[in-house]
């Protein structure tokens, strides 16, 4: 039997085909020593095959600039105060009005756009944040940019928890029988799941299972009933935690990238966010529509795991689907037909 990624869930020598294809088109005359090391964290996915990675290629001089091309696009002028005059031909806000929403000169903004200037402070950057209306989580990941950007981006390959952390963690979901619950790593692998929440939707949240590869998978998408929003979520966690060093994280992408029109289009947004509240409704045979509420918990002084908790609402479909799960995986004939989409 072949063995396969942990992070995609291809065969070795398939992801190794593909990580070579990319890094081959990717870093060869658009690479030099000079390039942050997160080339793959600013994808810009335009053409197919070797042509679409040249423009990645291209677009890895500035990942902060990147993000701040994609943010101002997203803004008219009404949003920030300004008039639409005319004849106006830009869709989103131009350069100088961000510099001067930002206090900062047009030059200056111009050259943080290209890499060109020096390394921003977090008072410049705290500045350009509310011009372009961000929260306190694009903040953190503009600063994050920044230190990918000037090379001082220092991940740890290989984030492990420590081994009492692990232990009182397994126990804890364990013992959360009626809640449905998993653990992820940087690259929104699951590191560990307790049985209800693999039988949310049957081996999507099983521990080694990537999120992000199980949200554009076809189970998935038939069960959730808003598939965007979560499809959405997801990427945007990805880029926000993600380690762009890492071997897992440049499989997923340019597997991805590679195969599912609509990560192309999400990766290309250019969005980041934490994991944070949200809601998940999903199709579930014998119940149809269910809603659970999505709670996010980060460990203080843990950066790389986010424990993510299904509360169903008290004598609703969901709550009774939890049970029903429940029944069957204690009399050990857990149906995975229950948990399909009707």
């Amino acid at each position: 039997m072949r063995k396969r990624s942990p992070a995609t869930g291809c065969p070795d020598e398939k992801v190794s085909s593909i990580t070579a294809w990319t890094r081959r088109y990717c870093l060869s005359s658009a690479w030099s020593p000079a390039r942050p090391a997160g080339w793959l964290d600013t994808f810009k996915v335009t053409g197919s095959g070797p042509d679409r990675c040249r423009e990645w290629g291209r677009a890895v001089d500035s990942p902060l600039g990147d993000y701040l091309r994609a943010r101002r696009a997203e803004l008219r002028p009404e949003d920030v105060g300004m008039r639409t005059m005319p004849g106006r031909r830009v869709q989103g806000l131009r350069r100088d009005e961000v510099a001067q929403l930002a206090g900062i000169s047009p030059e200056y903004y111009l050259r943080l756009e290209q890499g060109r200037g020096h390394q921003p402070s977090e008072q410049v950057l705290q500045s350009l944040a509310r011009a372009l209306h961000l929260n306190e989580g694009a903040l953190s990941y503009m600063v994050r940019l920044v230190r990918i950007q000037s090379g001082t981006f220092r991940p740890v390959e290989h984030s492990r928890l420590l081994g009492a952390v692990e232990t009182s963690l397994a126990r804890l979901l364990a013992n959360w029988s009626t809640t449905p619950a998993f653990l992820t790593d940087r690259n929104q692998t699951v590191v560990m799941a307790n049985g209800l929440a693999d039988a949310i939707v049957p081996g999507t949240m099983r521990p080694g299972s990537n999120l992000v590869l199980n949200v554009f998978g076809g189970d998935w998408r038939a069960a959730d009933l808003g598939w965007e929003a979560s499809a959405r979520r997801f990427v945007s966690a990805l880029r926000f935690y993600g380690d762009p060093h890492s071997t897992g994280f440049q499989d997923i992408v340019g597997l991805l990238s590679m195969r599912d029109g609509d990560f192309q289009r999400l990766w290309a947004a250019h969005e980041a966010a934490p994991l944070d509240r949200s809601e998940l409704r999903l199709d579930i045979a014998g119940f149809g529509h269910v809603e659970f509420a999505v709670q996010c918990l980060t460990m203080t002084g843990d950066e790389d795991h986010v424990l993510t908790v299904l509360l169903p609402e008290s004598g609703s479909g969901a709550a009774d689907a939890i049970t029903a799960l429940r029944i069957a995986q204690a009399s050990g004939s857990a149906d995975s037909r229950l948990r399909e989409p009707a």
